[in-house]
């Protein structure tokens, strides 16, 4: 580690010290944001909600290489902060190759199980005889993208252990970049409408990849992805999947709900599944940056953690929970203001415009507690408690939104649907306080 980072963990003011690993994180999700929608946006330009339905449905699945990002980016992240905090460097370099081998794999076998289970995974999803072309010809094409999607998930985190926040945004601006870049060419130019998409998404995240591998082997990074440092070995294997599946449940967790979502919501037509779908894309303009923002500080709070360092420990948390809170109404404010341009961006079917912005302002409508969410998630998973993680990551898109769904729907019928995310997002926020307060109580009386 530079000396650089190590001032920017150890002696950087604590606002300056959080800005200077949040923005860049924040920054990258953007990216992936953009990135998320630019597909939906072209399509939107064919003038056919079926197509955009289509792609809302087939984008849930590809949630799940972000889950398997997370598993080896989070829990590597959290390892190898702690480990740099401690003087493991050693054992750092083992975690970080572990991570890169692990996402390939990974990936790869996803993307075999997506092409010999295609028409099980189209039904389970929900496609019907309208939307079921146009979500197998992306899926079947996106699935080539497996091992780079997971590996720029996982990189776009690990960077950020030894303080490379920025080169950690640049892999995914890249990659992202080069898509959006490619949509319009690939979508409307060539008149290839989800193929043109699935084709952009997996080029995009080859270059991205391509970025990580080049960074590391310029030998600037003190970590390693070298096939002679992987190991399973030693606690790496066990420690980072003990940390990274809880945090990848909430990204699965949320593609799962998605899908339910969908699912039910396509009960009652196309024009409506397409309405919840770019309702559930806006709602990612606050949910993502505010991901972002809790990313960028676990591996100060991680390195905080390994250090012993509790006092400064506390005030970065003290201090991330204050900003992410005004982030987070800053964004919703955001988002209210400019409901009607977003939804008629993707939606041009004024049928479907109308169910759009009348989903989005229900959806939005707590999404000003995200800041809290997401930083109190993340600073459990710096302080490594395998459970509080657990039970955290669960809780929000699974254990409350899912089951919440269902009884809304009995309730309401299909505004029941659109209801249930705002009731899971506040009984989410007062779950996760209470497991901080106990997670940090306990740590900070054993520790201190």
């Amino acid at each position: 580690m530079n000396k650089k980072t190590l001032e920017v963990f150890q002696s950087m003011p604590v606002p300056q010290a959080v800005m200077k690993n949040a923005v860049p994180s924040m920054v990258a999700m953007i990216m992936v944001l953009v990135y998320n929608l630019a597909d939906t946006f072209f399509i939107g330009q064919t003038h056919d909600p079926v197509q955009v339905a289509a792609l809302t449905l087939a984008a849930q699945v590809f949630v799940f290489y972000s889950a398997l990002g997370t598993v080896f980016g989070i829990g590597g992240t959290s390892m190898i902060s702690r480990a740099l905090g401690a003087g493991e460097n050693q054992y750092a370099k083992k975690v970080c190759s572990f991570c890169m081998w692990g996402s390939v794999s990974a990936g790869s076998v996803f993307s075999v199980m997506m092409w010999l289970f295609m028409g099980q995974l189209l039904r389970m999803i929900g496609a019907d005889s309208q939307t079921w072309d146009f979500t197998k010809d992306y899926l079947s094409i996106v699935a080539f993208a497996g091992p780079f999607a997971v590996v720029n998930g996982c990189y776009s985190n690990i960077l950020r252990a030894e303080g490379e926040s920025t080169k950690a945004m640049m892999g995914q601006l890249i990659g992202n970049l080069t898509n959006i870049v490619l949509d319009p060419v690939m979508i409307v130019g060539l008149g290839m409408n989800t193929k043109g998409a699935a084709i952009a998404t997996v080029i995009g995240n080859f270059v991205g990849t391509v970025y990580y591998v080049w960074y590391f082997y310029r030998k600037h990074s003190m970590l390693s992805i070298r096939i002679r440092d992987f190991t399973v070995k030693d606690g790496v294997c066990t420690r980072v999947l003990a940390i990274g599946i809880p945090a990848s449940l909430n990204v699965l967790f949320m593609a799962i709900s998605h899908i339910i979502l969908n699912k039910l919501m396509a009960g009652y037509g196309n024009l409506q599944l397409a309405g919840v779908g770019v309702a559930t894309n806006l709602l990612k303009i606050p949910g993502t940056i505010c991901i972002g923002f809790g990313q960028g500080i676990q591996p100060l709070v991680g390195y905080c953690f390994g250090s012993g360092d509790w006092v400064r420990c506390k005030k970065v948390i003290r201090f991330s929970l204050i900003s992410g809170f005004i982030l987070s109404c800053i964004l919703c404010l955001f988002s209210y203001s400019f409901i009607d341009t977003l939804v008629g961006a993707f939606l041009t079917n004024e049928n479907a415009f109308g169910y759009g912005v009348a989903f989005a302002k229900v959806m939005l409508a707590t999404c000003f507690l995200f800041g809290i969410f997401y930083t109190l998630t993340n600073v459990l998973q710096g302080f490594g408690s395998a459970s509080a993680s657990l039970l955290t990551n669960i809780s929000r898109q699974g254990l409350i939104y899912i089951p919440v769904l269902f009884i809304m729907q009995e309730l309401m019928g299909m505004e029941g649907l659109v209801w249930a995310q705002p009731i899971a997002d506040i009984l989410s926020v007062i779950m996760v306080t209470i497991i901080y307060l106990i997670t940090s109580k306990k740590i900070f009386k054993e520790t201190c």
